[in-house]
């Protein structure tokens, strides 16, 4: 019988990213390493998320000591890479003024609503001087989608193979969907398409939006909001991930923190335990919705990226997440260009944190470099230790796209996609704020929006086959209105 080997949770497999994860966060795992390389453990898989084989049984509690070893480990970042809301505000010297009424309630009430027991950030509760129309919702619903699915093939692909496969169909720079027509067979062999997408992602079959995380968890956010507010706790996302999210359709952080759940464990220890992803980009893929339902309100909507990252992630995986949500909450205004939202999604992201510098590096590559090539190598040298999925060089490439793109629609979600790494989360972010800014479904061209067929496949509640006019509306409806709490 074939051994089961599941992704992201074997323990032998999560050993090897942990031991990467510790020297990146700032503690000192030498000596751990070596008592698991004398054992006979491995590395990491470099690619998948397990290991072709199974381990010894010893090998197996070895790994699941070390990991809880690893976590006791004393980190020099700790200080300037805090989780707590309370602690990362007080890095973040330009924190921008709120404008929720959500956190007026949540005062009143004597707590945000969250785990941590922070203190809700001192405000008043006026109206913003701009909302999204729902023509603003659904570009930027339609802009995440085909961003997403312009990525999906060449996930996991090296640059090189991104490169390679585009250039020999006659479309490189990237400005349209990749195809595996006229292409020759021993390119294919070589990079070969992402075996769960090139059957509905490359041009000659997409047949309307087919199912990724990348809008599952757009759609889970939604019901979220409608379900509890933008006063939603930590807590709740969880049960809402257990009555709504099939544990299959997670990766990464996401399922380490589900089954971590399913074990009794809870909220924000979810996020910690054994869990070497929690710097990764999961949280990121999750915040738009923030975004979008706090227009003009960066801080509420980073609070609410906060309460939702920390089921899962931690340090630079949360400022992932909250530097998105206050990006869409600048862009959702309609009154800012796209280096304005960039720079407001700074002002929540500690600046002495390893995002807040890569972000910053990219985007200053962006200005200087013409060539989008050129910037893309130096960022794959600059963030050569980090994995293909963690959130430090993804959210430094979807920065650099935009900016070098100039927030351009088109432009934005190529050079996002073009530039590796996480291909289709990448495109979908960038796509996600580009479209919000074009501003109406209009203003995206043709070939991106047409073969979508307002059409989304789906495995969250009843939310299959939805068009996006209508998912413009649903989420138009939740935009600064404090839905009742059940």
């Amino acid at each position: 019988m074939t051994p089961l080997r599941l992704t992201w949770v074997q323990p032998e497999d999560l050993l090897g990213h942990e031991l990467t994860q510790a020297t990146q966060d700032g503690r000192e795992p030498s000596t751990i390493a070596a008592r698991w390389q004398a054992a006979g453990g491995q590395g990491a898989p470099s690619r998948a998320g397990a290991s072709p084989a199974p381990p010894s049984p010893y090998l197996r509690v070895l790994a699941e000591d070390l990991l809880d070893e690893l976590a006791d480990l004393p980190s020099r970042l700790a200080h300037h890479e805090p989780t707590n809301l309370a602690k990362i505000k007080t890095h973040c010297p330009n924190w921008p003024a709120t404008t929720s009424p959500a956190v007026g309630m949540r005062a009143a009430r004597g707590g945000t609503g969250g785990h941590s027991g922070t203190p809700p950030t001192p405000g008043c509760a006026s109206t913003p001087t701009a909302t999204p129309t729902q023509a603003h919702l659904e570009a930027a619903w339609l802009g995440r989608a085909a961003g997403c699915l312009l990525g999906k093939p060449v996930e996991k692909l090296p640059l090189q193979g991104i490169r390679d496969l585009a250039r020999a169909a006659g479309n490189w720079p990237l400005h349209t969907w990749f195809t595996a027509k006229g292409l020759p067979e021993e390119l294919t062999h070589t990079y070969p398409w992402n075996k769960r997408s090139a059957q509905t992602s490359l041009a000659e079959n997409i047949d309307g939006m087919p199912e990724d995380d990348d809008l599952n968890y757009p759609l889970l956010n939604t019901l979220l909001i409608q379900r509890h507010g933008r006063d939603f706790t930590t807590t709740d996302v969880a049960r809402l991930w257990l009555d709504e999210l099939p544990a299959g359709r997670t990766f990464t952080a996401e399922r380490i923190a589900y089954r971590n759940l399913l074990t009794g464990i809870e909220p924000p220890r979810t996020a910690r335990h054994r869990n070497p992803f929690r710097e990764w980009i999961g949280a990121l893929i999750r915040a738009d919705v923030h975004g979008w339902t706090n227009p003009g309100d960066p801080a509420a909507a980073a609070e609410q990226a906060h309460r939702d990252a920390t089921l899962t992630h931690t340090a630079n995986g949360v400022y992932a997440a909250m530097f998105t949500a206050a990006t869409i909450a600048e862009a959702a205004t309609g009154r800012s260009d796209v280096h304005a939202c960039l720079r407001t999604g700074l002002t929540v992201v500690p600046p002495g944190s390893r995002l807040a510098e890569a972000v910053r590096h990219a985007v200053q590559l962006a200005r200087t470099t013409e060539n989008f090539d050129d910037l893309v190598d130096e960022l794959h040298t600059t963030h050569r230790a980090y994995h293909w999925v963690h959130a430090i060089p993804n959210t430094a490439l979807i920065a650099a796209a935009l900016t070098h793109a100039d927030g351009d629609f088109s432009g934005s979600i190529c050079r996002a996609v073009s530039g590796g790494w996480d291909t289709d989360s990448n495109g979908a972010t960038a796509g996600s704020i580009a479209g919000l800014l074009a501003g109406s479904p209009t203003a995206l061209p043709d070939r991106w929006t047409t073969p979508l067929k307002n059409r989304l496949a789906t495995s969250i509640a009843d939310f299959n086959g939805t068009g996006f006019d209508t998912l413009a509306q649903l989420t138009h409806l939740l935009t600064r209105r404090e839905a009742p709490r059940p």
